[in-house]
């Protein structure tokens, strides 16, 4: 080794304690380069390249989650609740199905809306108007999950659904519907107190110019729980 490194350098290697020393001190520079959220990638901050590969993770898990759901209910030989009847609230006498559960997407829905907005306004530079609509945004997630508590406490207050058992049918209902729902509404709520601090900092001008990609990376995280919230609607409650 001694050999080598004198033939590569043309010097004597240093003694072990400095070459150490030299280690540690790389070490520390790339952790402050990329902890200060510089280029990783070619043109892609470190914030934004590890909240896309957080998102791919996330993707794969929902992926399994509702093929989950889907392999049980397909396997299942005891009849499956019809979510439809369910998910039904009565209202002026009228039974209306899914009723709560369109106005909770059409809030989700909307709160994408708010969020791209803003985005749009955070690299305007516009601080007041980025940190109302992320309010707006955080406002619209909170109600989300309050409709969805109401949701949940209907269903095992009213309905005596558990995650082991169903008195309408399917045992694996429960299972499923309160993994996959829960799952997701947690990362509304989390989503909610992220959207919050951040607004908060914007609000208060913790941010310089450069960093209002911040911004982008928290819409990033939100239209991603959007989205997934449509493929629920779509596989859980309109199947």
């Amino acid at each position: 080794m001694t050999q080598t490194s004198q033939a590569n350098t043309g010097e004597p290697l240093a003694s072990g304690g400095d070459w150490r020393s030299t280690v540690d001190d790389g070490l520390k520079d790339i952790a402050s380069d990329w902890g200060s959220d510089k280029d990783a990638f070619k043109d892609v901050p470190w914030g934004k390249a590890m909240m896309w590969i957080f998102l791919v993770s996330d993707t794969f898990i929902f992926t399994c989650f509702l093929t989950g759901y889907m392999t049980v209910r397909m396997s299942t030989t005891v009849p499956w609740p019809i979510p439809s009847e369910v998910f039904a609230l009565t209202i002026a006498g009228n039974h209306i199905p899914l009723v709560l559960i369109a106005i909770m997407t059409f809030i989700l829905i909307t709160s994408s809306g708010t969020m791209a907005m803003a985005v749009n306004f955070g690299y305007r530079r516009d601080r007041n108007k980025t940190a109302i609509l992320m309010l707006a945004t955080a406002l619209f997630g909170m109600s989300f999950v309050g409709m969805q508590a109401f949701e949940w406490t209907k269903l095992i207050v009213e309905e005596g659904v558990r995650p082991w058992g169903n008195p309408m049918g399917a045992a694996q209902f429960g299972s499923t519907f309160f993994m996959i729902t829960g799952f997701h509404g947690l990362h509304v709520s989390i989503g909610v107190i992220y959207l919050l601090t951040v607004a908060y900092k914007v609000w208060r001008g913790h941010y310089e110019d450069t960093d209002y990609e911040i911004v982008e990376i928290a819409g990033l995280y939100w239209h991603f729980v959007d989205l997934v919230w449509v493929f629920i609607f779509a596989f859980f409650y309109l199947w």
